[in-house]
């Protein structure tokens, strides 16, 4: 499980999928395990849809590797719909683009299914969700004030490498 705890908000509690996209889950994992998320902010929130987050580079932590995207229309078999509360990579077009960014689904969005990776599925925490899509955002869909990572938890998790581009 990986909690993720929003300041002044609460805290978010996720089920790794490995099954559905495991390199991308020890990704995310590694990551909030060495700390990287501590400290980064969900910059894009669109309510209805979902909240963006974990993107690194705007806090000076740059990532020096892509990951391939686990999804249908890579070649994939990720069976993971993208429902209320999935946690899904984000990427550019180019579909093996991966990093660190991902984003938590408000809303069901099946456009999205076979087409992103998703890895993981809440546990608990929607009601932290649903405040962070009600805040007040800019045209860009970023929110008018900061919404900050403190810090996230990872508990009894398997240890994976990750395999990198």
């Amino acid at each position: 499980m990986v909690k993720i705890y929003v300041k002044g908000y609460g805290v978010m509690s996720f089920k790794m999928e490995y099954e559905a996209a495991k390199n991308t889950a020890a990704n995310f994992v590694n990551l909030a395990r060495q700390g990287y998320y501590n400290g980064t902010k969900f910059h894009r929130i669109i309510k209805g849809f979902m909240i963006q987050g974990g993107d690194g580079r705007a806090e000076g932590r740059p990532l020096d590797y892509t990951i391939k995207g686990e999804f249908k229309s890579n070649g994939v078999n990720n069976p993971l719909a993208h429902d209320v509360g999935v946690l899904s990579m984000a990427r550019t077009m180019v579909k093996d683009s991966a990093t660190s960014q991902f984003f938590v689904m408000h809303k069901k969005s099946p456009h999205l299914d076979g087409e992103y990776a998703a890895f993981g599925t809440m546990i608990d925490g929607v009601d932290v969700l649903n405040k962070i899509a009600d805040v007040r955002t800019n045209y860009a869909d970023a929110p008018t004030k900061p919404i900050e990572i403190e810090k996230m938890e990872v508990i009894d998790e398997p240890e994976y490498a990750v395999v990198t581009l």
